[in-house]
């Protein structure tokens, strides 16, 4: 079955939400102040999920909350009223890993439809099964099964399908790891992971004391259990023939920055292969863009069978972009010719920035003037989050995103 996936996109905040819808997102998933698995991003108040929401219905586009946690009894007693304002607000459905969680939703909200996280490692039909007849509506399959295998459990289970295709892989097996807990007492299965996966190590041979073997370390330190991120762009013909329903963007704690570029590609390759799946292939330059993001060196991970030697990063913790976040499009003036931007990175006067626009080529410019917002001079912009204005002959919509080139690039 040939399905045109839905494309879900990460929002750690609202700005995050906002930016994925503008730039082509079917759906995004988000995380409340409680319940949510990526405690660390700054998250939604309600207020902030209502408008939220509002924002993406607005676009005929769906919001997914996350409540995800591995929860304990201390935790469950607030969970009832949570699950019926989520439900007043209008989320489009909830992501649960914890049954006990589910049966709670289950009880209280039964209408709200739920998809099963991959926290709970799916990775049989019998398990898709066993999720279909307890009432959930999709399954976010676990990232240690083969595109093969996906669509075996697709074949022979009546319930939605997504997967991951881009984004950080953890070391545990589908998230759920220990070490976290017993290394920092923070609980990575309760949104609190320190990542002490990517802290630094030796290793010393039992009988020689003081005999470290010999890893290679760069400024950031040793890596010894890191994945690479995930990247399945060139697999997509093959995704959509296994009959996945959406595929899913990791990515709450990234920048707005990179929600906006890892959106904007997929959703091109999407619809690309979806208008010609067999004249599909990965363009170069969809190739450079999502290598202008941070990230980690790119693997396709279990998509073809067994993680080989090759998923794992052995000489640099990450492969930097060469560019910045430098800023946010609020809007433009036709008739000064300029922009009016939200600073995120020092902007200065003969910076080369492009500006990238949801529906729009690349656009790249030397800033030659700087206003401040009452319309002085300004020879750069160096404080966090400073509005003002920049001279530019093309019109941008608001949303779009300004980069600026670095050298610091690795």
């Amino acid at each position: 079955m040939f399905l045109k996936p839905e494309l879900a996109a990460p929002a750690g905040d609202l700005e995050k939400l906002k930016t994925a819808v503008l730039f082509g997102a079917d759906a995004v998933y988000a995380g409340g102040q409680n319940f949510s698995l990526r405690a660390a991003a700054t998250n939604f108040t309600e207020a902030e999920m209502a408008e939220g929401i509002a924002f993406a219905h607005k676009y005929n586009k769906k919001l997914y909350v996350t409540v995800n946690i591995y929860a304990h009894d201390k935790h469950l007693q607030k969970l009832p009223a949570y699950l019926q304002s989520l439900q007043e607000m209008g989320v489009d459905a909830l992501i649960i890993s914890d049954p006990g969680i589910f049966q709670i939703a289950r009880e209280t909200v039964p209408q709200m439809p739920v998809h099963i996280s991959t926290q709970a490692n799916c990775t049989n039909t019998s398990a898709a099964v066993f999720w279909q007849k307890l009432g959930a509506k999709r399954i976010v399959l676990a990232r240690e099964l083969s595109i093969a295998e996906s669509a075996q459990i697709a074949k022979n289970a009546e319930i939605e399908l997504e997967m991951f295709v881009h984004g950080a892989m953890c070391m545990a097996i589908s998230g759920r790891c220990l070490l976290s807990s017993f290394m920092a007492k923070r609980g990575a299965n309760l949104g609190d992971c320190a990542q002490p996966c990517r802290w630094e190590y030796h290793l010393e041979e039992k009988k020689r004391e003081g005999s470290y073997f010999p890893i290679e370390e760069d400024r950031w330190g040793s890596y010894i259990f890191n994945s690479k991120d995930l990247c399945l762009i060139e697999y997509l013909p093959q995704i959509m023939m296994a009959g996945i329903k959406a595929l899913k963007i990791e990515g709450r704690m990234k920048s707005a920055y990179y929600v906006a570029n890892i959106v904007r590609i997929y959703r091109q390759a999407i619809d690309a292969c979806w208008n010609d799946p067999e004249g599909y292939f990965v363009k170069n330059e969809w190739k450079e863009e999502l290598s202008k993001v941070s990230h980690r060196q790119y693997t396709t991970g279990f998509a073809t069978g067994e993680l080989d030697s090759e998923a794992y990063v052995y000489d640099t913790g990450y492969s930097f972009r060469g560019y910045d976040f430098a800023g946010v499009v609020l809007g433009y003036e036709e008739a000064n010719k300029r922009i009016l931007i939200e600073q995120r990175n020092h902007l200065a006067l003969g910076d080369e920035i492009e500006i990238i626009s949801p529906f729009q080529e690349i656009y790249t410019t030397k800033i030659t003037a700087i206003w401040d917002t009452e319309g002085n001079p300004r020879e750069k912009l160096p404080h966090p989050k400073e509005k003002a204005y920049i001279a530019c002959e093309k019109s941008f919509t608001q949303g779009s995103i300004i980069r600026r080139l670095t050298k610091d690039v690795f």
